[in-house]
């Protein structure tokens, strides 16, 4: 318990009381503010989520395909919330006007230089402990994607200006 009587855990309620404009991720009830994303996070950002939609609407999928800000309740619990840069939910049963309730089967996140702690380490861990299928960290300065499929267990790195196969997706590549 700290100062005030609250204790270390925090919930989705603290993460909805952040004064306007302030974001953050809960994982395992911690806190983890967010910086605001810069350009190229946001151009890398548009370009994924304009492919990705296209993809799905020219294949007549049953995903659906959502960027920040979204909301992500991973475990389905109020101990864990996630704004994923994209992600990619095929279960419709898991949407609602609240965001997703369990694991997207595709998540990108877009290394910043103050989130590769975070996206690299923290959150590779819960997104394959709750269930994500397939995983893919995008660092712009390092022109580097690496594709973390949980399903076949296995990590292949790739550098932009590379097809990237979608493991999802069966023929579906992406170049960025």
């Amino acid at each position: 318990m700290d100062a005030l009587g609250k204790t270390d855990f925090y919930t989705t309620d603290d993460i909805y009381a952040l004064p306007d404009g302030e974001r953050a991720e809960l994982i395992d009830g911690q806190i983890y503010y967010m910086a605001p994303p810069g350009r190229t996070h946001q151009k890398i950002s548009g370009f994924l989520a304009r492919v990705i939609g296209n993809y799905v609407e020219a294949n007549k999928g049953g995903c659906e395909v959502y960027a920040a800000p979204f909301a992500v309740f991973l475990d389905k619990d109020n101990r864990n919330y996630v704004e994923p840069d994209i992600c990619v939910i095929c279960d419709p049963s898991k949407l609602d006007e609240k965001g997703c309730h369990g694991a997207p089967d595709w998540v990108i996140e877009i290394i910043s230089p103050g989130s590769k702690h975070m996206d690299c380490y923290i959150k590779l861990f819960k997104y394959r402990t709750a269930g994500v299928r397939e995983y893919w960290t995008v660092n712009p300065a390092r022109q580097l994607v690496v594709v973390y499929n949980f399903e076949k267990e296995t990590t292949e790195d790739y550098s932009f200006g590379e097809d990237i196969p979608v493991g999802i997706y069966e023929g579906f590549s992406i170049r960025i």
